[in-house]
């Protein structure tokens, strides 16, 4: 169905296949989906080359779950149906465009640790209809906005990243809007726009605005926070998570969400769910990976297994007790902190996922640096007191 999925995600990875993906499915049985999903591959490795080809085949994929709750296994397999389109931005840019023109409401992203990182060869001479689509998700997005501000400014969509960056709607705006001014593509273009466009569009503010302002005043750009641990991708495409999941989106006029469902909770107080993810879960992902580098453990060693191992184990536990729950307490948060860490501690002992911890490891600096070294400064700010001897240790030896 040509221009019929109004939610457009960029990336295909095993995380979004059980979380984005898998929520609008399950709300699709009950109609609460805003409706179907493009995916758009968005690097040129092969496997999500593979990925993208099976997603196109639109007879669904499985996810399957696999965990404990309440002290209960649960094992459940879901075919989900929400992914009605698959492109590549390599060699479907033209088409990816044209969806952009039409339906689109949501735009959805979870694009790597190194995903929104600027690169030289991207400029304003990409916005030509037949260019290339440029290398950097945000000069990607740049190229999009700017084709829905000329054809349909009246309806701006609402971005949402599931990039793990602390205030990520934001951070993504400044960075889309920073190209836009860049590039230089405010000079003349909405007088254009204006005089092209049919008389009810002639007269929106939406039009008469400048490009940049459009895409700071018009688009939604909503901070928001993924959680749920997805060990394994099923080949050619699908995944095996665990129970838990949440999607915390920060709440803001005019915010469009893809669906409805349980695990999506609007917040005034994003930072409170950030805290307890960032400093408890990737944190203690982060540190047992950094141990299993420095250790000599085996290769294929899960994050099962590493919690079972006492050298490993006492360290995780010592860092949470003393370094990161004192300043959680001190900012009124302790007895949150303390329920997440019991639900967290079995997430981590699950025994139906082999989440391996050189997956974790991958892009290791730059997760120290998302997620030790906020907290570390956070502590000299809130708790100047409050020594942090093995945070710093992994801070210094990146260094």
């Amino acid at each position: 169905m040509s221009g019929g999925f109004p939610i457009l995600q960029f990336g295909t990875s095993r995380f979004l296949q059980a979380h984005v993906d898998l929520f609008v499915s399950e709300a699709q049985a009950w109609k609460g989906a805003l409706g179907g999903i493009t995916v758009v591959q968005t690097t040129a490795n092969p496997a999500s080359t593979e990925r993208v080809r099976a997603m196109a085949r639109a007879d669904g994929f499985d996810v399957l779950v696999r965990g404990l709750v309440d002290g209960r296994p649960v094992k459940t397999r879901t075919v989900c149906r929400s992914v009605g389109e698959a492109l590549e931005a390599r060699t479907q840019w033209p088409l990816v465009r044209q969806r952009m023109r039409e339906d689109v409401r949501v735009i959805v992203s979870n694009t790597g640790d190194s995903g929104w990182v600027s690169h030289q060869g991207d400029h304003a001479g990409l916005l030509a209809p037949d260019a290339a689509a440029p290398q950097g998700f945000p000069a990607k997005l740049v190229v999009l906005l700017h084709d829905r501000w000329r054809h349909r400014p009246e309806l701006p969509p609402s971005v949402l990243p599931c990039e793990l960056v602390s205030a990520n709607g934001t951070r993504l705006r400044d960075l889309v809007t920073g190209i836009a001014q860049a590039w230089c593509l405010d000079q003349g273009a909405a007088e254009e726009t204006a005089s092209a466009g049919p008389p009810s569009e002639r007269s929106s503010p939406a039009v008469r605005s400048r490009f940049a302002d459009w895409l700071r005043t018009h688009v939604v750009w909503a901070n928001s926070l993924v959680d749920r641990i997805v060990s394994e991708a099923l080949v050619p495409v699908g995944a095996v998570a665990e129970p838990y999941a949440l999607w915390a989106i920060e709440r803001q006029p005019g915010l469009v969400l893809p669906c409805q469902h349980p695990a999506i909770v609007l917040t005034d107080d994003l930072a409170r769910f950030e805290r307890l993810k960032l400093f408890l879960l990737n944190l203690g992902h982060t540190l047992l990976a950094d141990l299993w580098r420095n250790g000599g453990h085996p290769v294929d060693m899960t994050v099962l297994q590493a919690m079972q191992e006492p050298s490993m184990r006492d360290v995780l536990e010592a860092v949470w007790r003393d370094e990161v729950l004192p300043l959680l307490d001190a900012m009124g948060q302790g007895d949150e902190a303390r329920t997440y860490l019991g639900t967290l501690r079995d997430r981590l002992l699950n025994p139906f996922l082999a989440h391996r911890l050189a997956d974790i490891a991958q892009n290791h600096a730059q997760k120290l640096e998302r997620r030790v070294a906020p907290l570390v400064a956070l502590a000299h700010e809130q708790l100047p007191g409050l020594d942090q001897p093995r945070l710093r240790a992994l801070l210094a030896a990146q260094a």
